[in-house]
């Protein structure tokens, strides 16, 4: 797999994973309604950090085990497929409004940090990881200029999707309603269902050939 498929797979990897709509983002879309763009877009720059963090802790274990991991890249990816298929169906589901998130920071710097530790501390997040890496058939980033590729692009996509965020809101600014998180909401889940539908078309195409 060449560099250029890494980098575009680690993006899509670093957008989806940021895409949900969770307390952070709340926070996000918050900050940039009080206080303007690069306010909103720290928060989310902390949590694309955190982001590339796991994505380097994912791309370290699956390189450790790469030589086993060869041999199951396909059920990895059919188990990877399925389990991002039915988080982009739950994601897609309507859901009572997440409360933002609370720090007590008010500069860039500080905020960025608050949102990396929160993002850090969340368990779940390696999980996902794990899933999208599978999913994606990233496990064949075996080497080290591979796995930097992922990371970089993990973190290029998932500050892109903040950018994206805090860009739309703070275009709109007062005109954000209460159904702004669902339709978001249903557009990450439709993006990661659609990643998981590819990584299960692949197997299958693998089967067939």
């Amino acid at each position: 797999m060449s560099l250029l498929l890494f980098a575009a797979k680690g993006f899509a990897l670093g957008f989806a994973v940021a895409a949900p709509l969770g307390p952070i983002g709340a926070l996000c879309i918050n900050r940039t309604l009080q206080r303007g763009f690069w306010v909103g877009l720290s928060g989310g720059l902390g949590t694309a950090l955190a982001d590339a963090a796991y994505g380097a802790l994912a791309a370290l274990g699956f390189a450790t085990f790469s030589a086993a991991l060869a041999t199951i890249d396909g059920p990895m990816r059919l188990v990877g497929g399925l389990a991002m298929i039915w988080l982009g169906w739950q994601g897609m589901k309507p859901k009572p409004p997440r409360p933002a998130a609370e720090i007590g920071a008010r500069d860039l710097l500080g905020t960025i940090g608050a949102t990396f530790l929160l993002t850090i501390a969340n368990p779940t997040t390696i999980l996902s990881f794990a899933v999208f890496f599978a999913g994606l058939g990233l496990a064949s980033a075996a080497d080290a200029p591979s796995a930097l590729v992922v990371v970089a692009g993990v973190f290029a996509g998932s500050l892109a999707w903040w950018v994206i965020l805090t860009g739309g809101v703070a275009l709109v600014r007062h005109k954000v309603s209460d159904r702004f998180a669902l339709w978001v909401g249903r557009l990450s889940g439709a993006l990661i269902l659609a990643f998981g539908a590819l990584a299960v078309g692949s197997f299958v195409a693998g089967l067939v050939r």
